[in-house]
């Protein structure tokens, strides 16, 4: 029985198993973005957060401690000189989880992780679904900064058609009466 034991052993032995959470933690520095299992997901978010807020400082102590986690010099420098920079403001939840279905051949349910940070397309959608919304979920009525460009747009639009139609007639009358 697994009363109150808080870590996945993911059917593997502790060796296997720190070997494969240290991969995984590399390639989602390297790559910002891996698509895996979500057992496999959930253990490593709880293995690569604390990495991550140790890289917010940045000295030898603190490298040296995630190069015993990570073993790759190239993940280590990427995760202090980039990462770090990305995530030096927040408090913590630095990876998102994604559900993605269920796996074709073992029905196992799939899942991407990616970093908070690096994903460009849903920061835009946050901040504009953000800026739609007011406090309760609904849409905000039309602002005057929505409608104002489309009004002053017609509007010369008009003064344009009004001056070129009220030089036409006049140069024509002039022809006429002569």
């Amino acid at each position: 029985m697994r009363h109150g034991c808080k870590v996945n052993h993911l059917s593997r032995t502790s060796a296997h198993r720190a070997s494969l959470l240290s991969n995984m933690a590399t390639s989602l520095i390297m790559h910002k973005r891996i698509e895996t299992t979500l057992a496999k997901a959930k253990a490593l978010r709880k293995y690569v957060e604390p990495l991550i807020t140790k890289s917010k400082e940045d000295s030898t102590h603190q490298r040296r401690i995630v190069f015993s986690y990570l073993r790759d010099k190239d993940a280590v420098t990427e995760l202090f000189r980039e990462v770090s920079q990305k995530v030096a403001d927040r408090p913590g939840g630095y990876t998102r989880i994604l559900k993605l279905g269920r796996r074709l051949g073992d029905g196992a349910e799939m899942a991407m992780m990616e970093l908070v940070d690096y994903n460009e397309n849903m920061l835009k959608e946050t901040v504009a679904k953000k800026a739609k919304t007011t406090r309760r979920g609904g849409k905000k009525k039309a602002t005057e900064t929505t409608e104002t460009p489309k009004t002053e747009a017609k509007a010369e639009e008009v003064k344009t058609e009004a001056t070129v139609e009220e030089n036409k007639p006049a140069t024509d009358d002039t022809t006429k009466t002569e």
